[in-house]
């Protein structure tokens, strides 16, 4: 049997159009006023492109630009401009009705190769039942944030404080779904979306961000029960911030990069 799903993504009588229906338990914000994650915009948007095109995705980039609420459907068109041997170059559409949500553009397939290195090392960090859990700032409800879990390895997040993360900018966190689902390429797009819950850890302050892009690299996905996100805010200016994100497993395999530009939002209180 596989593995449950964190988003219910739906085929059509046409290969190349996708939809998912918009619940609580892929959106976030207010109570009253949820929207879908972006990450989950993201996350569909690659799977479609898998399933459509039959090849992994190599790298992904989302440009944000509306917002899609429940319980509307996102309806999401492929389309593949150009296919090779070994690669693919294609894009989707996320459109609710005639207004566009999200635009992604990728590259997907592989090569014959044998070789399989990295460069960059996990950091050394407690296993993930040795950190506190984190709750999310809004707490409760039924939403994205009740489905996964986060530790905090360094930096402050979600009313925990494990120390030594303001200085240089940098958050750690283990994330994993709950309800056993799988850590696909789609699931590691909606953890690199948490690239803007590091913003209030760099600043010191109560503060996060909304997403106006997101791009992720993938290396290697292995199994892994968690993954371990090294977030990094590189720079905030003129009410904009960047930054970017490590992905690792358990075992220390680079699974992919991502990095993204947002809007700085300060909160009061």
């Amino acid at each position: 049997m596989s593995a449950p799903t964190f988003f219910d993504l739906r085929a059509t009588h046409n290969p190349h159009r996708w939809y998912l229906p918009l619940t609580p338990a892929v959106c976030v914000g207010p109570r009253d006023n949820l929207f879908m994650f972006g990450g989950v915009g993201m996350a569909s948007a690659i799977t479609a492109l898998e399933r459509t095109c039959e090849r992994p995705v190599i790298w992904a980039t989302a440009q944000y630009l509306s917002y899609a609420r429940p319980p509307s459907v996102v309806d999401l068109d492929v389309w593949v401009p150009a296919a090779g041997k070994y690669n693919s170059q294609a894009r989707v559409i996320s459109h609710v009705g005639d207004k566009e949500i999200l635009t992604v553009n990728a590259a997907l397939g592989a090569r014959p190769s044998e070789i399989s290195r990295q460069w960059l090392s996990m950091p050394e960090v407690a296993a993930p039942e040795a950190c506190e859990p984190a709750d999310h700032w809004r707490g409760g409800g039924d939403d994205l944030h009740s489905r996964i879990e986060v530790r905090v390895a360094k930096g402050r997040y979600g009313g925990t404080d494990a120390g030594d993360g303001g200085d240089d900018g940098r958050l750690l966190l283990w994330i994993r779904p709950r309800d056993g689902v799988a850590i696909d390429a789609g699931m590691l797009a909606i953890m690199a979306d948490f690239i803007p819950g590091a913003v209030g850890n760099a600043l010191g302050l109560n503060a996060g961000g909304n997403s106006l892009d997101n791009t992720i690299r993938y290396r290697r996905i292995v199994p892994t029960e968690w993954v371990l996100c090294d977030i990094r805010i590189t720079g905030v200016h003129g009410g904009f911030g960047h930054g970017a994100m490590y992905l690792f497993a358990q075992d220390g395999e680079l699974m992919a990069t991502a990095s993204q530009s947002l809007i700085v939002r300060v909160r009061e209180g």
